[in-house]
């Protein structure tokens, strides 16, 4: 590889913008973004002013490709109002150069009522609602500031927005009480008509130290098994050869088997291809290490596609394909490329991910069925695909 391709700029085609910050509307026992608001702690209230909206839409489009996605997220960006979301279509209107713009959106669900429904139906928003599943399972951890379970409003909003016809996703987080309930979950989702999945699986660090997980996380053990379940019900679910529920680590898993480049960052050989845009533009190089040492600068004062080339975002980005020598010879790294960095420096095996004993108990059981669809893809598409891994 010649040392201009090496270094050749990567272009701006996703961003994810936190326009409230840390704020949230609620108090989730496990949410690891909360604690950001020391990162700006010249203010309580943490929005972004129309201003600095129009800045950032701006560059993102004048520096975009041809296809750009735009990422709303937070704490909660719901508390900006719709009209902050109105003025951001309108921007993106403005300063779209004939390109395909995609909005997604994710949110507890909290404030959304109709308007809101009308607005991203019409825009055609992809929304993550965050609902980890039936009630006594949902309400374990995602509780309002005051205590109560918040489990009735978001259903209630998942009916709303799957009515109005919105794009909806459902946002799962695994944790170390969840992690025990695989087909109740699927079947409560499936029952709501959200057969559009992605599933999280918990881990932050104990505050006391750091090399421990919470108690809240999810084990690796229990991890793996609760994939194979979910793999189960998600094969026994095809038709004609077609998957009916989509749930996002297996699709981007799928990929990996035809020789594409996956969707999903975790399975990428590199990090850093997108970056985080804080509500004060201060841009960062991962939503998980929004943090002073990976702060790649502000948009008021810098582009974002050199924030996104600079030297500082290419070491965040090689960091990730840093791995042990065992990694680097285990069969399964073409498949999970050591998983997200956010995952290593956990005892025992702190070089490592945390879940890779789940990743190879999941590849073990799986590999097979997937060769098996990965051999009926290429036969209906009649070509070995380009295989860019």
């Amino acid at each position: 590889m010649n040392s201009r391709k090496k270094l050749s700029r990567q272009p701006v085609t996703s961003v994810l913008i936190k326009p409230a910050g840390p704020d949230c509307n609620m108090a989730c026992t496990y949410c690891f973004y909360l604690e950001k608001a020391h990162l700006f702690s010249s203010s309580q209230r943490h929005r972004m002013t129309i201003d600095l909206l129009e800045t950032t839409v701006k560059q993102v489009l004048t520096q975009g490709k041809q296809e750009v996605t735009f990422g709303w997220q937070g704490g909660e960006p719901t508390l900006m109002g719709l009209d902050f979301f109105r003025r951001a279509v309108e921007f993106q209107q403005q300063y779209g150069q004939r390109q395909i713009v995609g909005n997604g959106l994710q949110t507890n669900g909290l404030l959304l009522n109709q308007q809101w429904a009308k607005f991203l139906r019409e825009y055609n928003f992809l929304v993550g609602l965050s609902l980890d599943g039936p009630e006594h399972i949902h309400n374990r951890y995602r509780r309002l500031r005051g205590g109560q379970g918040s489990w009735e409003i978001v259903v209630d909003r998942a009916q709303l927005l799957l009515e109005a016809g919105v794009a909806t996703n459902a946002l799962v987080v695994v944790n170390d009480y969840s992690v025990k309930f695989p087909d109740e979950i699927y079947d409560f989702l499936k029952s709501l008509g959200l057969t559009y999945m992605q599933f999280i699986p918990c881990l932050e660090r104990d505050p006391k130290n750091p090399q421990l997980p919470t108690s809240f996380s999810v084990p690796a053990s229990a991890y793996g098994r609760f994939l194979i379940r979910l793999f189960e019900r998600w094969l026994a679910d095809f038709h004609h050869g077609q998957p009916t529920t989509y749930i996002r680590y297996f699709e981007s898993l799928f990929y990996t088997y035809v020789g594409q480049t996956p969707p999903e960052c975790t399975l990428l050989k590199k990090c850093g291809v997108y970056v985080v845009i804080e509500h004060n533009g201060d841009v960062f190089s991962c939503d998980f290490f929004v943090e002073p040492a990976w702060k790649l600068g502000n948009i008021k004062k810098q582009k974002i596609i050199d924030m996104l080339n600079s030297a500082r975002q290419r070491k965040f980005g090689q960091r990730k394909a840093d791995l042990p020598l065992e990694c680097r010879r285990c069969r399964w790294l073409i498949h999970c490329r050591g998983g997200c960095p956010k995952e290593r420096g956990f005892l025992p095996h702190p070089e490592r991910s945390y879940f890779c004993p789940a990743y190879q108990q999941f590849l073990e059981y799986a590999h097979p069925s997937f060769c098996k669809l990965a051999k009926e893809w290429q036969e209906r598409h009649h070509s070995s695909p380009h295989n860019s891994s």
